[in-house]
């Protein structure tokens, strides 16, 4: 019989391994198909709208090469993907019972994807933060109205 640290541990290890690449914690739950077709369209997108390119100039704070060489065409499909791969593997792993768990990631992706889009002409503080750090820092945004709407939604439905 497996512990309630255990579901948890198992839970959080697909989120963990998800996070880390889409597909290992698909890999993990034994969702091998699902896990190999999301590695293949992480590659894909990862390559074609040079995402790696982009992470090393971004930590390199050479934003206006990682501008250039983003291409958006391709990257934008990337946070969708990324969010995905997280709640799939975690929902097989047995998590997301409660209503509505699912809209925090749903509307991370949005204003990630939104962060994106936007990192080639918004400025903080006269800087560009560009097509990493930009849409990192919609992240919060995102989870935050996810979480927000969950909550109404939960009130709503649970009042009744």
């Amino acid at each position: 019989m497996e512990t309630n640290v255990g579901k948890k541990s198992k839970k959080l290890e697909a989120l963990l391994w998800s996070i880390a690449l889409p597909g290992f914690g698909q890999l993990l739950n034994h969702k091998y198909m699902k896990g190999f077709l999301l590695i293949t369209l992480e590659f894909i997108i990862n390559v074609m709208g040079n995402f790696n390119q982009i992470i090393i100039y971004s930590f390199q704070l050479k934003i206006e090469e990682a501008i250039e060489a983003t291409n958006y065409s391709w990257l934008m499909f990337y946070p969708c993907l990324y969010f995905f791969a997280i709640w799939d593997a975690y929902k097989d792993a047995g998590g997301g019972e409660k209503a509505f768990s699912y809209l925090p990631l749903v509307f991370s992706a949005y204003f990630v994807t939104i962060g994106l889009i936007f990192s080639s002409k918004l400025k903080l503080f006269g800087y560009f933060i560009g097509p990493m750090w930009l849409p990192i820092i919609f992240l919060p945004i995102g989870l935050s109205i996810g979480g927000l709407i969950q909550w109404i939604l939960l009130k709503i439905y649970t009042s009744k």
